[in-house]
């Protein structure tokens, strides 16, 4: 399973790196702060950093959730294309390809809700 992890993320990675930077640069251009967000996932050998394209703007996660419908203010217009269309999710093969994830397989859970089981 790690060879097929490695294989696939490298040519993900490879093509679609253009992909990755048009958001990169486009995430960057619309709002302050990175493209990338970081966040601290628990892993089956502990704790990982999970990349992921940045949706929100900067600070906005320490706003907790909103409740309620309509538009989240706190996501740029980028976040919203990003999100619907799952592209948020792609750097994570960056972390396949470390080890850290698979392509097969539960998703790593936050620090916060690993705390509360």
């Amino acid at each position: 399973i790690r060879f097929f992890d490695i294989l696939f993320s490298f040519l993900g990675i490879l093509l679609l790196s253009p992909i990755f930077l048009i958001l990169y640069v486009l995430i960057c251009l619309e709002s302050k702060g990175g493209g990338f967000h970081v966040q601290l996932r628990v892993g089956r050998y502990g704790e990982i950093l999970s990349y992921k394209f940045r949706s929100m703007r900067v600070g906005a996660d320490k706003q907790g959730q909103l409740q309620g419908g309509g538009r989240d203010p706190r996501i740029t217009c980028v976040g919203y294309f990003i999100r619907k269309y799952k592209l948020d999710e792609l750097p994570q093969l960056f972390n396949v390809l470390k080890g850290d994830m698979s392509l097969v397989g539960p998703r790593p859970e936050g620090k916060e809700d690993v705390e509360l089981y």
